[in-house]
């Protein structure tokens, strides 16, 4: 089952029916929302969105465990993320959608983990997406002409005020194609759960680095999120029934994450901790 989690603009799809909103349960608290859940071309697919309807959830706020189990609670094995960014490279102009393949992790006030004191794993963040949802995510968005690169860093800082100059410049220095302030944890929890997980970036601005651009603002910001909607809508539509028909997906290497993750000895494990962990580790906790 493919989800998408995102703002609420990328769920007004043309051709979604049998649509309900479902209430979402997971043992690390309160999801963002419910989910709205529908079919597609009929396949089923999931929404969630991020900040929860009316966007009235900051980002150092989300309870990003939450949103995760209670996706992977609900069946869901692929997941994309659709995030708005600033850009921090020239070639990135506002309207630009960037596949990123690498994240460098600033965020500090968050729960990073499904695991912890009873239930220890560390699962490799080396290559942080799924390859094959970029590849699907790449195509369609080249069928229908959406301006796409295909790699990229995106830095993401804690917020929700956006950079300074300094800061701006440093992440440049670094290697970084964009930035923005929600797809950590959430790459790294939907890791540890087993999910695919791809990211969309849509560009919206250039940050505040460059010189012949103003200083970003939210009235900016949202003017190209809306221009973006339309285009973020497309592209779910047309990658949907590519993810879905994916043979291959069973076998991706996401989804047998945890094989060789868990740590702690199973007499040591403790007994919480495993009923909180049912969906995310059940696979490898109930071997």
């Amino acid at each position: 089952m493919l989800a998408v989690i995102g703002g609420s603009g990328v769920y007004n799809i043309e051709g979604l029916e049998n649509t309900r909103w479902v209430k979402a349960v997971s043992s690390f608290g309160e999801p963002s929302d419910e989910v709205l859940v529908g079919e597609l071309a009929g396949q089923s697919i999931a929404f969630l969105p991020r900040h929860g309807r009316g966007h009235r959830i900051p980002p150092s706020e989300i309870n990003f465990r939450a949103n995760i189990d209670a996706l992977k609670r609900l069946g869901v094995t692929d997941i994309i993320s659709v995030s708005a960014v600033g850009s921090l490279r020239e070639h990135l102009a506002p309207g630009t959608f960037v596949i990123v393949d690498q994240f460098i992790d600033r965020t500090f006030a968050r729960e990073k983990s499904f695991f912890g004191n009873g239930l220890v794993a560390h699962v490799s963040m080396a290559h942080p997406v799924c390859h094959r949802l970029g590849d699907h995510l790449h195509a369609a968005a080249q069928q229908i002409n959406i301006p796409v690169l295909r790699g990229g860093t995106y830095l993401v800082m804690e917020g929700p005020q956006f950079s300074s100059l300094a800061e701006s410049e440093l992440y440049r220095s670094w290697g970084c194609d964009v930035i923005g302030m929600t797809n950590m944890p959430e790459a790294k929890l939907a890791r540890e759960a087993e999910i695919c997980y791809a990211t969309v970036a849509m560009v919206t601005d250039y940050d505040c680095w460059h010189p012949n651009h103003d200083d970003v603002t939210v009235d900016t910001v949202v003017k190209v999120l809306l221009e973006n909607a339309d285009k973020a809508r497309a592209l779910v539509k047309n990658v949907a029934p590519r993810v879905q028909s994916d043979a291959s997906a069973g076998k991706c290497v996401c989804r047998s994450a945890l094989q060789y993750a868990i740590i702690t000895a199973p007499e040591a494990r403790d007994a919480a901790m495993l009923e909180k962990l049912s969906a995310v580790a059940g696979r490898m906790l109930n071997q």
